[in-house]
């Protein structure tokens, strides 16, 4: 039964009161069944272990995206607050085999070089994930067994070539790859990478964004659920990225000059970008929820938000300010997977691609429209406006002008496209 296992955890997780009482014991169930699926022998690091446990579920299993979620709290909780969890953590290193020795060094220098230069979450794990890939390839495909700092360009350069030829993964994929294996060799093993140039590379022909007509777009807000319909509306107003909306904060919010600031978006840029004016009520309708829910976290002796990079340390119960909270919170506190701390989280990602996901199939739009369409078709359509691009250019957050310029084909096409010859010839004989 559920209720007998890990019942200290389920003491443990009742006495903090973070996760509901009817859910305790599926949240035990969880981290059991992650306990009894990896092995000390054969596991090389903690984090993907986690990973690999949660694709099995993920893949194996078909389970609901919201139980995959359930466990990785699980996880997290278990092993970030929980005491014998905790312990569990700090003794893995002295667990792997002393073949993986090395492998495990070199995750955790890397995973400290990543954290010293305050690369996100998601790149941490993405780059973590492609190093161990890279030794797993030297030691099963090319039965090497190189110690991390007898490495050369060599073996880099048959591993991204591997990739492309015989993976035949995407050219984005294998850039990812390259940037971990480069951050590995530059700020880890300071070895210099040469001859990169004689690499495979995975080819990448002219692709165009899909874009939604405007009709198409009404049509999408008109399936969504309220409670998410102010995310999309968002997310196409002002022509944010997925992750540049959950990591929205109060006080980025501008109703004065009707504008949004994106703080630390891509390559760690930050933007002023448009506040639909159609949405200002809604959006503060939606901070006063917001305040309710911080002022009871508060009260229950929480309310503390992840504070980026150093501010933490140096704006003292910041972390708990009402301007620094989410304008998009999830539903539930959670374990920050680096500090170990309870917080409140932003909304997940997986639940917006999700909302997404469902709008698109209950409108019947038959395109492969993502969250990043929405901003595809922000762009065009204010190109299609008469929206000067390079205004267009800076709201996107956009280095070079020549990756705004993708839109104007988009626009091209949909504004100005010739007649076909088929409908010229009977348009005569009629």
């Amino acid at each position: 039964m559920l209720n007998d296992v890990l019942p200290e955890f389920q003491k443990f997780l009742l006495e903090r009161n973070i996760v509901p009482e009817k859910s305790v014991s599926f949240y035990a169930y969880w981290v059991n069944r992650f306990l009894s699926f990896f092995s000390n022998d054969n596991a090389l690091e903690l984090t993907l272990e986690i990973e690999k446990f949660l694709d099995n579920l993920r893949e194996r299993e078909n389970i609901a995206d919201w139980q995959v979620q359930q466990a990785e709290e699980s996880l997290r909780l278990y092993f970030d607050s929980f005491p014998q969890g905790s312990k569990i953590k700090a003794n893995f290193g002295n667990a792997v085999a002393e073949s993986d020795k090395d492998l495990f060094e070199v995750l955790d220098k890397t995973r400290q070089a990543i954290r010293i230069k305050h690369y996100s979450y998601r790149t941490e794990r993405a780059y973590l994930e492609w190093i161990n890939r890279f030794f797993v390839y030297l030691k099963d495909v090319k039965h090497k067994n190189i110690k991390a700092p007898e490495l050369t360009s060599d073996e880099v350069r048959d591993f991204l070539s591997y990739l492309a030829v015989k993976r035949r993964v995407s050219s984005s994929t294998q850039n990812q790859a390259f940037n971990a294996l480069l951050f590995l060799f530059n700020n880890v093993l300071n070895i210099r990478l040469t001859d990169l140039d004689k690499v495979v590379r995975a080819k990448r022909g002219l692709r165009l964004p899909v874009v939604l007509t405007e009709d198409e777009v009404k049509s999408l807000f008109d399936n969504v659920s309220n409670g998410n319909l102010l995310v999309l509306q968002l997310l196409y107003g002002a022509g944010l990225r997925l992750m540049e909306l959950a990591r929205l904060r109060v006080q980025d919010i501008d109703f004065n000059s009707e504008l949004i600031f994106v703080r630390s978006g891509k390559q760690d840029k930050d933007r002023p970008t448009l506040l639909p004016a159609f949405v200002k009520d809604n959006l503060k309708r939606q901070l006063e929820k917001v305040k309710v829910l911080h002022d009871n976290d508060l009260a229950a002796g929480h309310g503390e938000v992840y504070m980026p990079f150093a501010l933490e340390r140096k704006y003292l119960n910041a972390s708990r300010d009402w301007r620094w909270q989410y304008v998009f919170p999830a539903a539930k506190l959670s374990v920050d997977p680096r500090s170990g701390k309870i917080r409140r989280h932003h909304i997940s990602e997986k639940s917006i691609q999700n909302t997404v996901k469902n709008a698109v199939k209950k409108a019947g739009i038959a395109k492969n429209a993502t969250v990043h369409t929405l901003r595809h078709s922000f762009a065009t359509h204010l190109l299609l406006n008469g929206t000067n691009i390079r205004q267009v250019q800076e709201l996107l957050g956009h280095n070079n002008l020549e990756t705004t310029m993708i839109y104007t084909h988009v626009m091209r096409d949909m504004s100005n496209a010739p007649n076909s010859p088929l409908d010229t010839l009977y348009k005569k004989t009629v």
